[in-house]
């Protein structure tokens, strides 16, 4: 026991469906962390000086872009179900971590940050959580990307630090 609470046993590196405070596991909370917040966020620092650079010829939008890929689990105020414990503070940290450093880099240098969340996408990781979602509401990924790029396209400076579902509708933090 620490401090009055029982050690946890050891448990595997990988997600699981924490439908309930009760499945909960540090090392659910420290991967989904370490995927989903800081890898993106040391890949923005580390391109920090191209991202500096760039965007002016090749796009013509006249500014670099930053597009992290989010969720809507990870916005705090449209989360009505709870549960995803690991993967929604996950999610909010991303959120959080893009929306500063957007303005920072809005302010200082010629860069734009915009989060995206594809929609449920039938892929491997989501297929555990699929039972519930209506069949016009699973996409495929040629469909979700196709979707996040013309977002990407159609981006504008003013932007900057928004969160954008796959619709093209902003999501509120």
């Amino acid at each position: 026991m620490v401090f009055g609470l029982a050690r946890e046993k050891p448990e595997p590196s990988s997600l699981i469906d924490e439908t309930t405070l009760s499945k909960v596991q540090k090392s659910s909370l420290l991967l989904a962390y370490e995927v989903n917040a800081v890898g993106p966020i040391l890949v923005i620092k580390h391109m920090w000086p191209f991202l500096k650079a760039g965007g002016r010829s090749e796009t013509g939008r006249g500014f670099s872009l930053v597009a992290n890929m989010s969720a809507r689990v990870g916005s705090i105020g449209d989360n009505g179900l709870g549960g995803w414990h690991s993967y929604r503070a996950s999610k909010t940290a991303l959120n959080q971590l893009t929306k500063t450093v957007s303005v920072e880099l809005g302010k200082k240098d010629n860069i734009a940050c915009i989060l995206l969340h594809p929609g449920t996408v039938d892929t491997d990781l989501s297929r555990p959580f699929q039972k519930n979602v209506p069949k016009d509401k699973l996409f495929t990924r040629e469909f979700s990307v196709q979707k996040l790029l013309s977002i990407i396209d159609n981006v504008k400076k003013s932007d900057n630090g928004k969160f954008f579902a796959w619709d093209g509708q902003e999501i509120p933090w």
